[in-house]
């Protein structure tokens, strides 16, 4: 049995992006954000009008479909500020807005071949719900996805690309019961559903997780984490709740009836999540983003840096690292030798 690194010894403690790339590309890469026009379930009225309680009415995204960009033109206007900063980073388009396969298969074909002619594009990440994929018995979105992957797309380098398509599939949480509060619309077996049918494509799947949703227990980010363990999941992203403008939980959070959790009770929360994190998980990013102007609480959610470097000196202090709670209690693996990017 080998001797577990002491706690001040500098080695990657989780599955870093850039290692994961590297892997599945042949080098690094970076997300150019496209808006492509999509509505959601929870937004135009297929399951409600009010969204998902955390949910920006904005949709995370640009806005750049409705100031009358096209995808070309959003690609024309901001790949090349990545290119400039990135130079020999390969490019993926990141369709982020709102849900990005709530159409019919028809119109989700002519989007992903939209992007196929994009020069220098060199695959593909997708945000959507799990219950926007496809219905049973009906296969058609997802087959139009695993057919953009098999063709490929061109790279930075102008090369056949390896057609690397990734999924950012909503969970939030395993709990049901979290997900009613939360309006989600759909349940856990849901979302085990539409991953295992896309990992059976070739589809690269990215789960997303938050921590401190309405009636979440303490423990609900390991016991999520656990969940996803069963699943063909290829990544996950971990995020800290916001009370952000025009959602329904500022109007709880207003009323007293939400306070969100406190820093040190999140990064103790993912550090937990961690260290029972099956190890082949690609850990694409660690805590939120809030969009300017749109954070109302907590005030450290305003500040990831220092979230971030709350949750390396957790790790370090409890000398532990992902999965090594009954996967690799030993040692961490290698991760291909990289230095770790913290996202």
């Amino acid at each position: 049995m080998s001797t577990p690194p002491g706690p001040a010894a500098d080695f990657p403690r989780i599955f870093p992006l850039a290692a994961y790339f590297r892997a599945r590309l042949g080098g690094a890469a970076r997300k150019v954000p496209l808006d492509a026009g999509f509505s959601c379930p929870n937004r135009d009225g297929t399951l409600s009008r009010a969204g998902c309680v955390f949910c920006n009415p904005a949709g995370s995204g640009t806005g750049l479909f409705a100031q009358g960009h096209s995808l070309a033109q959003q690609w024309a206007r901001l790949a090349p500020r990545l290119r400039a900063r990135h130079p020999k980073a390969l490019l993926l388009a990141y369709l982020q807005s709102y849900t990005n396969t709530h159409a019919s298969a028809g119109r989700l074909r002519d989007v992903l071949d939209e992007i196929s002619a994009l020069p220098g594009v060199a695959g593909l990440c997708l945000g959507t719900r799990p219950d926007c994929l496809d219905a049973e018995g009906d296969c058609a979105r997802l087959d139009a996805l695993a057919a953009f992957a098999e063709r490929g797309a061109a790279t930075g380098r102008g090369q056949p690309g390896p057609g690397f398509v990734q999924l950012d599939l909503g969970l939030q949480s395993a709990d049901d019961r979290v997900l009613e509060r939360a309006g989600r619309g759909h349940d856990a077996a849901c979302f085990a559903r539409a991953a295992r049918a896309a990992a059976a494509r070739g589809l690269s799947v990215c789960a997303h997780l938050v921590h401190g949703l309405p009636g979440a227990g303490p423990h609900d980010l390991r016991d999520s984490v656990d969940f996803l363990n069963g699943l063909p999941v290829a990544g996950v992203k971990l995020h800290n709740l916001l009370v952000c403008r025009g959602t329904a939980l500022e109007g709880m959070w207003r009323a007293g009836r939400f306070v969100p959790s406190g820093r040190e009770d999140y990064a103790q929360a993912v550090v937990a999540a961690l260290a029972r994190l099956r190890p082949d998980i690609c850990v694409q990013r660690l805590a939120a983003d809030p969009a300017p102007g749109e954070l109302l609480a907590p005030d450290w959610g305003a500040d990831k840096a220092g979230t971030l470097a709350r949750i390396r000196a957790e790790l370090h202090r409890r000398n532990t690292w992902q999965g090594r709670d009954g996967f690799c209690p030993d040692s961490p693996p290698r991760w291909g030798d990289t230095v770790e990017e913290t996202p």
